[in-house]
């Protein structure tokens, strides 16, 4: 069964490296390429844009893809929409898997905004030194604050940036001791992610927790309307089985 998945995630290189190891798959995976080196999955790998619903149609019909798997970032809104409106014009089945999104707890002093503008508007208005941690894009919606900013990003943003501000480097995952001492040292007091969920990043949140200092969530983008959702990758691979059983 053509097999494409979305995405660079770590969801995204688990069922590969399942369903590749599986007779009757053919994988095909997808990254957008908007990281330098990132962290392949096995199999047959392809790098770049579509061309947005129409190019993305094109593809799965020259490519003879059955199924179609999106395990991008709970946040690449864009080729989740186009994903979920090029499959469904060739009737392709679309599975979207998104891992849980983090829970607040005891301690947490969260405020949750839906977009990138009210993160900035929130985060003047609670602190003066802002670790911002959503990646590399986004960054220039924080670019006319006054505020010092510490960014950390896998990759240096595109854009805008604010005017005063260091730039960090780095790939988690990160331990709670590091985030820690990362916060402390730079007198953080106010951080802005975005909700990814997953393990990988979370240290961070945990470190805010214990230091009290005040985070700005940025909600996830909805899933297209009547989107399958599942959380896990079991969840995924048992999907795609039945696909398989029923020939798609």
């Amino acid at each position: 069964m053509k097999t494409l998945i979305l995405g660079g995630t770590r969801e995204a290189r688990e069922l590969a490296d399942i369903a590749s190891g599986e007779r009757g798959f053919d994988i095909v995976s997808s990254l957008a390429g908007r990281v330098r080196d990132p962290v392949l999955p096995v199999g047959e790998v392809r790098v770049g844009g579509f061309g947005g619903v129409a190019g993305l149609r094109d593809w799965l019909r020259g490519n003879g893809i059955e199924v179609v798997v999106d395990a991008t970032h709970p946040f690449a809104g864009g080729i989740t929409a186009n994903a979920a409106a090029a499959a469904a014009s060739l009737g392709i089945p679309v599975l979207h898997v998104r891992r849980p999104g983090w829970t607040e707890q005891p301690g947490d002093r969260w405020m949750r905004v839906p977009d990138l503008s009210l993160a900035a508007e929130a985060a003047a208005a609670l602190g003066k030194r802002v670790f911002l941690t959503i990646g590399r894009q986004g960054v220039a919606a924080f670019a006319h604050s006054d505020a010092w900013f510490l960014i950390r990003a896998i990759d240096p943003p595109d854009g805008a940036m604010p005017a005063d501000h260091e730039l960090l480097l780095a790939r988690g995952p990160f331990s709670v001791a590091d985030e820690t001492a990362l916060l402390t040292e730079q007198r953080i007091d106010v951080m802005v992610t975005k909700d990814s969920g997953g393990a990988l990043t979370e240290a961070k949140l945990t470190a805010a927790r214990e230091l009290g200092i005040p985070v700005v969530m940025i909600d996830r983008p909805p899933l297209p309307a009547g989107a399958e959702q599942v959380e896990t990758v079991a969840a995924a691979w048992d999907w795609l089985r039945a696909r398989r059983g029923t020939g798609s």
